[in-house]
């Protein structure tokens, strides 16, 4: 499969946690319908088109992240909406404000890994390499939030062959079906359900995946199924 590997960072990151409303958490990491997000958002395709080619995205690429820097979080609040007291006459003009508070990931720096399976979005696959090369996107990419601008750097092309079976060291999250050895790690190992799969704009609820993961630049043994990078790396990829 053609693949790529991307350098995703920036100064913050909100990927959020659905279950999370009323003070929404961020997930650690980049998710995979973030990153069609941003793919989208770097050859400038605009919302209409999107909402069609998300499913497509969703199926004909696969993704996986490695940390880069360990994972640091902080909360802020913002205010969020501003609206009229119930009860008060408009005229009054008495104001509610609503100071909600985010979980933001700060300098966050991830690998991000690529492949293309299938021949529906290869087009789009080869535009968004040569935007990402060249340092263009048409539209501001960001790493959940417009207020959390993403920067991506072509780390390296390639191909993944696979999948294949067996022993390997990861530096990736893995799926929680891994045989994944953690009793005996001296760092720590997360675990987080993630959305795969978008339509309408929409998280498909029966396509979340739960991985788990090494926090910064750490291996997790394990055996399952993987697959090998044109420089021999193993990645598990969904």
């Amino acid at each position: 499969m053609d693949a790529l590997q991307l350098s995703v960072s920036g100064p913050w990151g909100h990927f959020r946690r659905p279950e999370t409303n009323r003070t929404p958490l961020t997930h650690d990491f980049v998710t995979k319908t973030a990153l069609i997000g941003m793919v989208g958002a770097v050859l400038g395709i605009e919302r209409g088109e999107m909402r069609d080619l998300f499913p497509i995205f969703s199926e004909d690429l696969l993704y996986g992240v490695r940390f880069r820097k360990p994972v640091r979080k902080e909360t802020h609040g913002f205010i969020v909406r501003d609206a009229e007291y119930p009860g008060r006459a408009k005229a009054s003009g008495e104001r509610k404000v609503t100071r909600r508070r985010y979980e933001f990931l700060r300098e966050p720096h991830f690998q991000v890994a690529v492949a293309l399976q299938g021949d529906r979005v290869d087009d789009h696959f080869d535009a968004f390499r040569k935007h990402v090369a060249q340092g263009k996107a048409q539209f501001p990419p960001v790493l959940g939030w417009h207020n959390c601008p993403a920067n991506l750097e072509l780390a390296s092309t390639g191909t993944f062959d696979g999948p294949k079976q067996g022993d390997f060291t990861a530096r990736c999250f893995v799926s929680s079906d891994h045989d994944t050895d953690t009793g005996e790690a001296d760092f720590h190992v997360g675990i987080d359900r993630i959305p795969t799969y978008q339509e309408d704009f929409w998280n498909h609820p029966d396509r979340y995946e739960t991985v788990v993961y090494p926090f910064g630049d750490h291996e997790l043994t394990t055996t399952g199924e993987f697959y090998e990078y044109s420089n021999g790396e193993r990645w598990w990829l969904i």
